[in-house]
């Protein structure tokens, strides 16, 4: 990054003027490097929320909120959702390009093998209540994770960043799992090295001791390839996302020189609010609750009315001020699987009725209020057989590689500091 003009700040008390460098990044909005406003001025920049301000630097992911773009590593998430596996992504993400049929097998299999989880950690689960949610077992269990694993707090080449990074990408699926049949009382399931990633998570969730799958009225009910696919497909949708709430609370863990594996634990904490990634169980709680598409307009009615606090779930977003991309290709998959996974007809009926209204209408419009990617995610993990307490689990499975990608290139960057935001404060 090369400064090529710069902005000047006037101070109009005494007519002071500050120049700050104007950086320029390959894509996206340039930002002015404001490092010494404090010294400069004795002042401070008044940002809540962090609305108008870059923390880091990135080469992982980019957003377009406004041309409703997302990319990882320079390639358009319709491109890996459509031709790539999620195994594809990940490599990606972590090695800044996709992997040969070799370098796929390979990481594929050392995945399959770091699956396992050492017989201590399992024994941690018996700790929990048996009506724990998964979430809070989950992110439990990854903090206790990082004592299993200690040597990782002291990285010094790109082969121990790469296996830290891989067994946390392999485990994560495992201990959802675990947090799921251990809510339930059931006993755990085991993985399997002959499974692919993503089937294997299914079969631990699904299967019964011996192997074998839920018993229907038919025979064993097998995990079929287009559901391994839909999952797959979710899992690249929410890879990562540039610095959104849970990956700034792992870059800001990080940056206190914490276990990787607790930053981890904290990422999935903090995506557990229903205002991030939570939202996907909101919306079909809330499909549930309209009941019928006879009640569509009543609810429309209310989310339009100043006075109520109702408003619909699944619409709007932070960044994306168009079609949310992720949630454009969800639509497309959820129209290919409504009949090979016989898709709710009922919440179809009525999100799709919502869907037409709010893309039409001009509040929505004016107010940039499109369908993201939580309006369609649970009807599809719904189809697939998923409880509706593991919504947010299957997130941080995808979002894992994210994270720790986020955490590695944090860690390798020589301006990286100590998180320390400051404050107006308005006390006595």
């Amino acid at each position: 990054m090369q400064p090529k003009q710069t902005l000047t700040l006037t101070d109009n008390r005494n007519g002071t003027c500050y120049e700050y460098p104007i950086v320029d990044g390959t894509r996206g909005p340039s930002v002015v490097d404001m490092r010494t406003f404090f010294k400069d001025t004795g002042m401070f920049s008044y940002d809540p929320g962090y609305t108008s301000t870059a923390s880091c630097s990135s080469k992982i992911t980019f957003i377009d909120g406004e041309k409703g773009e997302l990319r990882y590593r320079g390639i358009p998430i319709e491109t890996l959702a459509t031709k790539h596996s999620y195994l594809e992504t990940c490599y990606l993400l972590l090695n800044e390009q996709l992997p040969s049929i070799e370098e796929l097998h390979n990481f594929d299999l050392e995945l399959r093998h770091r699956a396992f989880l050492h017989e201590g950690l399992r024994n941690l689960f018996n700790a929990f209540p048996d009506n724990a949610h998964p979430m809070a077992t989950l992110s439990a269990a990854v903090t206790a994770l990082a004592s299993f694993y200690d040597d990782h707090l002291e990285i010094c080449d790109e082969s121990e960043y790469l296996e830290m990074a891989h067994r946390i990408i392999a485990k994560i699926p495992t201990i959802a799992a675990f947090s799921y049949r251990h809510s339930l009382g059931i006993p755990f399931i085991q993985p399997d090295i002959d499974l692919s990633f993503t089937k294997n998570f299914l079969t631990m969730l699904r299967a019964y001791p011996g192997g074998k799958m839920h018993l229907g009225r038919l025979g064993h009910e097998e995990i079929k390839e287009v559901e391994v696919r839909a999952l797959d497909t979710i899992f690249t949708l929410h890879a990562d996302h540039e610095q959104n709430a849970s990956t700034t609370v792992v870059r800001g863990v990080a940056s206190t020189g914490a276990h990787p594996y607790v930053a981890i634990a904290s990422g999935i904490a903090a995506l557990w609010g229903r205002a991030h990634g939570g939202a996907n169980e909101s919306v079909i709680a809330q499909l549930e609750m309209i009941g019928s598409v006879d009640n569509v307009d009543a609810f429309i009615a209310r989310a339009k009315d100043p006075d109520d606090d109702f408003r619909l779930m699944g619409f709007g977003h932070r960044v994306y001020k168009n079609f949310d991309p992720r949630a454009k290709i969800l639509k497309s998959l959820q129209d290919e699987l409504k009949e090979a996974l016989n898709l709710d007809s009922r919440l179809l009926e009525i999100a799709g009725k919502i869907e037409e209204i709010a893309l039409n209408d001009e509040y929505f419009v004016s107010r940039h209020l499109y369908p993201n990617i939580d309006f369609y995610t649970g009807i599809i993990l719904t189809a697939l057989k998923i409880p509706r307490n593991m919504f947010t689990p299957i997130f941080v499975i995808g979002r894992t590689v994210g994270w720790i990608t986020q955490w590695i290139e944090f860690k390798k960057d020589p301006q990286s500091k100590i998180a320390r935001p400051r404050q107006l404060y308005l006390g006595e």
